[in-house]
């Protein structure tokens, strides 16, 4: 595994010029230019390899680091998916100069804040009430993940978020989740409701008949229990699709 090269923060020097760390550094004024647009710009104020190129410069502080910003976006195709990459395979990239567990840590730190917000603003507000938050949380969790994963979000009656719960990954059938399995928690639980969540790794959020056979007989079975089954929501690259606004709960 090749190593990071060791350093002080190189990303926010005192003042607006080179700072005199960076002063041997040929690569200074690029990285000074590029901290200029960030703090003068807004969301589009970096091109998606230049992001990459920002974030690897604290782990990576005195070398050219935009060769390995383009060839991390070539290798995994986008901006998403070069930080909703594996952290393992990621530090285990030894064939990509600079590559190691500081250079993964930078890029995994920035998908794991954008979780732990979306997660927290979808747990301070009931869910219903706020389904776009819950849509951008789940797409921002699961829409670049390259297994099949199986959620099942667990409300009381306030609709707030008790459990997130990840009933396993794999293909989304009986084999998998098992809908007296998926009650029984409820009532474990204190749960009145719950909605189903899974991931097309395909790309394509269209359901399939096994994705609308599964969530009719988890709901047939919690109507015989009181807990109501709300959505079933299949998460995609391409978009998410609520098997309740096509009417199929």
């Amino acid at each position: 595994m090749a190593d990071d090269l060791d350093g002080d923060d190189d990303l926010f020097p005192v003042g607006d010029t080179v700072s005199a760390q960076d002063a041997g550094n040929p690569a200074a004024g690029h990285r000074a230019r590029l901290r200029q647009r960030l703090l003068a710009g807004g969301i589009d104020a970096l091109a998606d390899h230049e992001v990459i190129e920002f974030l690897l410069m604290g782990a990576i502080p005195r070398r050219d680091v935009k060769p390995l910003a383009r060839a991390l976006m070539a290798r995994f195709g986008s901006l998403a998916g070069v930080l909703d990459a594996d952290g393992r395979t990621l530090a285990g990239m030894a064939g990509m100069a600079g590559m190691g567990e500081a250079s993964a840590a930078a890029l995994k730190i920035v998908a794991f804040a954008a979780r732990r917000l979306a997660r927290q603003a979808v747990r301070e507000t009931p869910v219903l009430g706020s389904w776009q938050a819950l849509i951008d949380y789940l797409h921002i969790d699961m829409a670049h993940l390259t297994v099949e994963r199986v959620r099942v979000l667990y409300l009381n009656a306030q609709n707030m978020l008790i459990e997130d719960y990840h009933v396993g990954d794999g293909s989304i059938d009986e084999a998998s989740i098992h809908p007296r399995e998926v009650i029984r928690r409820a009532l474990d639980i204190g749960a009145v409701a719950l909605i189903l969540v899974h991931n097309h790794p395909s790309g394509s959020p269209q359901p399939s008949r096994a994705d609308i056979q599964i969530t009719n007989r988890i709901a047939e079975a919690g109507r015989l229990l009181g807990i109501t089954v709300h959505d079933h929501v299949i998460i995609g690259r391409e978009g998410h699709v609520s098997l309740r606004a096509k009417g199929l709960v």
